[in-house]
C-alpha cells in the first residue's frame, strides 16, 4: 500500500525542485529567492553588440538559476514556466520604467519573444522563451499591466548552433537571421515593445531581434525558405485575429500621408519602425554574471 501511494503521489506532485533537486516541489523557497528575490538590474554584455536595446535581467545565470532554466528548456519541466514567468515579469517592469520618456504614449505592453528554430522546438517539444513570455504576460495582467504576447519574429534562414561560439561569431551567425512575421508591422506600433528571452549571454540574439523589429515593414517580407517556429501570420492571440484593425499603418505610406496633411513626419528610433518601437527595451530571466558589472559603480 505504501508503494502504491508513493507511485500515485509521484504522478500528482513534481518529483524534485528544478533548481536544487529538493523533493516534492516545483521550485523550493531558496531557489525561488535566487530566481526572483533580487531587484531586476540593467545588464550589458562585454563587448556590447551594436543596436542592443536596454536589457534588464532578474537573476544571474549561476547555480540554482542555471539549473532551473536548463530543467525547463532541455528537460521539459514545464511547471517551471510560472516561476520563470514571474521573474521575467519583474524584469519587464524594470525595463519599462527605465525607458519611459515624455512623448512616448502608453499602450499595451507587447512581449516579443526571441523565436526558436523549428528543429529546436521539435527536439525540446516546446519553445521555452515563448512559453515563459505567456507566463510573464499573465503575471503582468494580474498586476494591472495590459500585457500581451506578440510572436512577431521568425527565422528567415538556418543558423548554426550557438554553443561554443564567441560573441563575434554569434553576431556573424545571427546577422539577418530574423524577420517580421506577416501582419506584425501593423501591430507593433500599437504598444510598448519589450523583447523577451530566457537568457542573455553575448546579447547577439536580442540585438538581431531588435534590428528585425526596427526594420522597414516593406523589407520584412516573408522568406519561405527560412525555418521558423511561427508558420502562420502572427497575431497577439490566435483568437484575436481582428486585433489591430483600424490602426494606422507604419512605414513610407504613413509618412507620405503625414506630408499630404501638412503634419510633420513621424520620427523613428535608431532607424526603427514608427510608433513606440524606438523606445523598445528587452528583458530576460537571467544574464551571465559579467553582464551585471555595470551596476557595481
Amino acid at each position: 500500500m505504501r508503494d502504491w501511494w508513493q507511485d500515485l503521489t509521484d504522478l500528482v506532485l513534481p518529483a524534485e525542485c528544478g533548481g536544487c533537486g529538493a523533493p516534492r516541489t516545483v521550485l523550493c523557497a531558496r531557489c525561488r529567492t535566487a530566481l526572483g528575490g533580487a531587484v531586476p538590474c540593467r545588464v550589458r554584455p562585454v563587448p556590447e553588440p551594436s543596436g542592443l536595446p536596454p536589457v534588464h535581467a532578474a537573476a544571474r545565470y549561476t547555480d540554482e538559476v542555471r539549473a532551473t532554466l536548463l530543467a525547463h528548456k532541455e528537460r521539459g519541466a514545464l511547471a517551471l514556466a510560472r516561476p520563470l514567468g514571474r521573474a521575467l515579469a519583474g524584469a519587464v517592469r524594470a525595463g519599462l520604467a527605465a525607458v519611459r520618456a515624455p512623448g512616448v504614449r502608453d499602450g499595451p505592453v507587447l512581449l516579443v519573444p526571441v523565436p526558436s528554430a523549428r528543429r529546436a522546438v521539435r527536439t525540446r517539444g516546446h519553445d521555452p522563451a515563448r512559453r515563459i513570455a505567456y507566463a510573464a504576460a499573465g503575471e503582468l495582467r494580474r498586476a494591472g499591466v495590459p500585457a500581451r504576447v506578440l510572436p512577431a519574429l521568425r527565422q528567415r534562414r538556418d543558423v548554426a548552433d550557438q554553443s561554443g561560439l564567441g560573441s563575434r561569431q554569434r553576431l556573424v551567425n545571427l546577422a539577418g537571421a530574423l524577420t517580421l512575421a506577416p501582419g506584425c508591422d501593423r501591430l507593433l506600433p500599437a504598444g510598448r515593445v519589450v523583447l523577451v528571452d530566457d537568457l542573455m549571454t553575448t546579447g547577439a540574439s536580442l540585438a538581431e531581434a531588435a534590428r528585425a523589429v526596427r526594420a522597414r515593414p516593406d523589407a520584412a517580407s516573408p522568406d519561405r525558405g527560412g525555418e521558423s517556429s511561427i508558420s502562420a501570420p502572427a497575431f497577439v492571440y490566435r483568437s484575436e485575429t481582428g486585433e489591430g484593425r483600424g490602426e494606422q499603418r507604419s512605414g513610407p505610406a504613413r509618412r507620405s500621408a503625414g506630408r499630404r496633411s501638412g503634419r510633420p513626419p513621424v520620427t523613428t528610433g535608431a532607424g526603427g519602425a514608427d510608433g513606440n518601437t524606438g523606445a523598445m527595451c528587452a528583458a530576460v530571466v537571467a544574464a551571465s554574471p559579467d553582464a551585471f558589472e555595470i551596476n557595481r559603480n
